[in-house]
C-alpha cells in the first residue's frame, strides 16, 4: 500500500464547509480501495492573518515539502484582509514556488445537471483547459509611477518566456492524445493585437506540434471567439491550452455552461512536484456557516487530485458516485439555498454511493 501525504487547507468562506464533505468522499473511497491517506490539516487563512498578520508561517515552504498533494478550500475574507493581500500570500504563492506551471480545468455536462445552453446534453459539452499557471500577467511584473498625482501612470507587464509557453503546450498535446479520439487542440489568444506574446504563443504552438505531435490535428481561436462559442457550440473543443489571463475568464465561463460553480473543479499542476486541487468557487462570504453551498466541486477537485496520484479505480468510484448522486433526484440544483438539501447532506450522499 503506497501512502499519500496531502495538506488539506480549508482556507476562508465555504472553504471550511465543503472541504470536510470532500474530505469524508475521499476517506470513504480510500478504505474501500485500500488507499493510505495521510492528510496533513493547515489552518492558513484570512483567520491566520488576523492573528499573526500574514496568510502562512515563515517556513510555510517547508512545512509542505514533504506532501505529495494540496487539497485547498477557497481563499479571501475582504472583511478581514484585501483580497490582494489574502490571494498573493497564498494560493499564487503555492502556484509560484511549487512551480505549478499548468492550471487544469475539465468543463464535462454530467447527467442530471442542467446548463443554460439551451437543447445541450451530456456529450455536447466535455472540454478540458489548459491554463498556462505562472506567467503573463500574473508575473507580478509592473508598478507605478507618480502615484496619487493628476499624472499618475501604471503598467502590469504580460511576461510570457517560451520555455513556459512551450512546457503547457507540451502536457495540453501529451493529454491530448490520451483523452479520446478526437485529438484536436486549440490555442487560444488574439495574435492580432498581442504580436508580441501571442506571436510567441503560435510559433511553439505550431513549431512543437509540428516537430512531436504530427497526430494532433491544431486549431487557432481568438478569445473572445471562444467566448461565442463555448456558448454556440461547445461540442467544437476537445482541449485548449490558453495564456493565464484568457484562460482564468474561459474556465469561469466553461464553469457555468457546465452547470455551474457547485461542480467545477481545478487542479495546478506540476506533473513532477506538489499539485494541487480546489473547487474554482472561491470563498463566498455571504453564503457562510449557512450549510446551502454546494460541496460537489471539491469532492471533484478530490477525485482529480486521487487521478493525479495514480489511484485511477479510486477517482472514478468518485465519478461514479457523483454521476449517481446527480440522477437520483435528490439534488434539485446545484445554486446555493436552491439544492433542496445541505452541504453536508450532499457529501452524506456522495459518500454513501462510492
Amino acid at each position: 500500500m503506497t501512502t499519500h501525504r496531502i495538506a488539506v487547507m480549508p482556507g476562508d468562506g465555504i472553504g471550511k464547509e465543503v472541504m470536510p464533505e470532500g474530505q469524508r468522499v475521499l476517506e470513504a473511497v480510500a478504505k474501500k480501495f485500500d488507499v493510505d491517506l495521510a492528510l496533513a490539516h493547515f489552518d492558513w487563512s484570512c483567520d491566520y492573518y488576523a492573528k499573526h498578520g500574514r496568510m502562512m508561517p515563515e517556513d510555510w515552504f517547508e512545512q509542505l515539502q514533504g506532501c505529495e498533494a494540496i487539497y485547498y478550500g477557497a481563499v479571501g475574507w475582504p472583511a478581514i484582509v484585501p483580497d490582494h493581500v489574502s490571494l498573493w500570500g497564498s494560493l499564487i504563492q503555492f502556484r509560484r514556488r511549487f512551480d505549478q506551471y499548468v492550471n487544469m480545468r475539465p468543463c464535462r455536462l454530467m447527467p442530471g445537471i442542467a446548463t443554460p445552453l439551451a437543447n445541450r446534453k451530456p456529450g455536447d459539452i466535455d472540454f478540458v483547459v489548459v491554463r498556462e499557471n505562472t506567467e503573463g500577467l500574473y508575473s507580478g511584473m509592473g508598478g507605478f509611477q507618480y502615484k496619487g498625482t493628476p499624472h499618475e501612470t501604471s503598467t502590469q507587464v504580460h511576461m510570457t518566456t517560451r520555455f513556459g509557453a512551450e512546457r503547457a503546450i507540451r502536457y495540453a498535446f501529451d493529454l491530448t492524445r490520451k483523452r479520446n479520439d478526437m485529438r484536436q487542440l486549440h490555442l487560444v489568444g488574439k495574435t492580432n493585437v498581442l504580436t508580441f506574446v501571442h506571436d510567441t504563443w503560435w510559433r511553439a504552438f505550431n513549431e512543437v506540434g509540428e516537430a512531436d505531435y504530427p497526430d494532433i490535428k491544431r486549431e487557432y481561436a481568438h478569445v473572445d471567439a471562444t467566448t461565442m462559442w463555448f456558448v454556440k457550440n461547445p461540442e467544437w473543443f476537445d482541449v485548449i491550452v490558453v495564456e493565464n489571463m484568457f484562460g482564468d475568464i474561459i474556465t469561469d465561463l466553461g464553469a457555468m455552461i457546465q452547470g455551474g460553480m457547485g461542480i467545477a473543479a481545478g487542479g495546478n499542476i506540476n506533473p513532477q512536484g506538489v499539485s494541487m486541487f480546489e473547487p474554482i468557487g472561491g470563498s463566498a462570504p455571504k453564503y457562510t456557516g449557512q450549510n446551502v453551498i454546494c460541496p460537489l466541486a471539491a469532492i471533484e477537485a478530490g477525485k482529480m487530485m486521487l487521478a493525479h496520484l495514480g489511484e485511477e479505480d479510486a477517482a472514478a468510484r468518485i465519478e461514479a458516485a457523483v454521476v449517481k448522486a446527480l440522477e437520483s433526484g435528490k439534488i434539485a440544483s446545484l445554486s446555493a439555498g436552491k439544492m433542496g438539501m445541505g452541504t453536508s447532506e450532499v457529501g452524506d450522499l456522495v459518500a454513501s454511493l462510492v
